[in-house]
């Protein structure tokens, strides 16, 4: 009988579970809670430290956090802190782990040409984290009884160590088609909101679809300018901006401010073409 009442009662919290994921109250069923969220984040961010380098410019830390910390403010989840850190690569990458900590590569920013287009990237990585995209596939990776583990048993046991590596396998992944039309879609309009103009996103978005035509495998979103789905994320964008109606008078670009900081990026070696 007692098993019977924990059992029980475990479904009911599991149940009650219910916390937003997006713009205008939108909520979702989410069975891992943010401070585990947060656990499993921080485990993974030690991880990343291992084999990623920090950038060494507290400027450009400082920047980053700076224009991150701007578009949190306005976003719908401010249960957490998050985390922006500059990793020094080539590569043309950005990602979000669990519980708000977000990377974004030197290689990404030498391809930005203001300040709106780096809030568009990181309003969608935002977004992200707001929707626990990365939190909802780790559960369905998990299975029941290891989540289970996660959530109601020992804190920072061998289901959070379980957890963190299995976290590790996915961020590289990519999201599902629906979870980046949900993170364009919120990102448009929190950049929007923190006062950034959302074209940015669309010169963004062609950026990177011709970044993707010179490079393979570590562009950011895998766009390519001879994909289907890179045109329809374009006009997806177009249409939420102009659903918006007139912009708000003053949006940013950044542009000058911008490109003073591109200038302090370090100049890094092309990548080997392996011939």
């Amino acid at each position: 009988m007692r098993c019977l009442c924990i059992a029980i009662a475990a479904i009911c919290t599991l149940l009650l579970s219910c916390a937003t994921t997006g713009p205008g109250g939108q909520k979702s069923f989410i069975m891992i809670g943010t401070s585990q969220e947060v656990s499993i984040g921080q485990g993974m961010a030690d991880e990343v430290a291992k084999t990623e380098k920090k950038l060494a410019d507290a400027t450009w830390q400082n920047y980053l956090n700076e224009v991150g910390q701007k578009i949190a403010a306005v976003s719908d989840r401010k249960d957490i802190t998050y985390s922006f850190t500059v990793v020094e690569s080539d590569q043309i990458n950005a990602f979000a782990a669990p519980g708000g900590f977000v990377y974004f590569y030197t290689g990404l920013l030498s391809r930005m040409d203001n300040e709106a287009e780096m809030a568009a990237v990181l309003a969608h990585e935002i977004s992200h984290v707001v929707a626990r995209h990365s939190i909802k596939r780790l559960q369905a990776a998990m299975g029941a009884t290891l989540a289970y583990q996660l959530v109601f048993g020992e804190k920072g046991g061998q289901a959070l160590q379980s957890a963190v590596g299995i976290g590790m396998g996915l961020l590289f992944a990519d999201y599902s088609r629906e979870n980046e039309r949900e993170a364009d879609k919120f990102g448009i309009y929190y950049m929007q909101k923190a006062g950034y103009d959302p074209n940015a996103a669309i010169t963004m978005f062609e950026k990177l679809a011709k970044a993707s035509g010179d490079r393979q495998g570590d562009v950011f979103e895998r766009l390519s300018s001879s994909h289907p789905e890179t045109a329809e994320r374009i006009a997806n964008a177009k249409n939420e901006i102009a659903a918006a109606g007139t912009p708000t008078p003053g949006l940013s670009l950044g542009q000058k401010r911008y490109m003073e900081m591109r200038a302090r990026l370090p100049v890094l070696p092309a990548k080997s073409s392996g011939k």
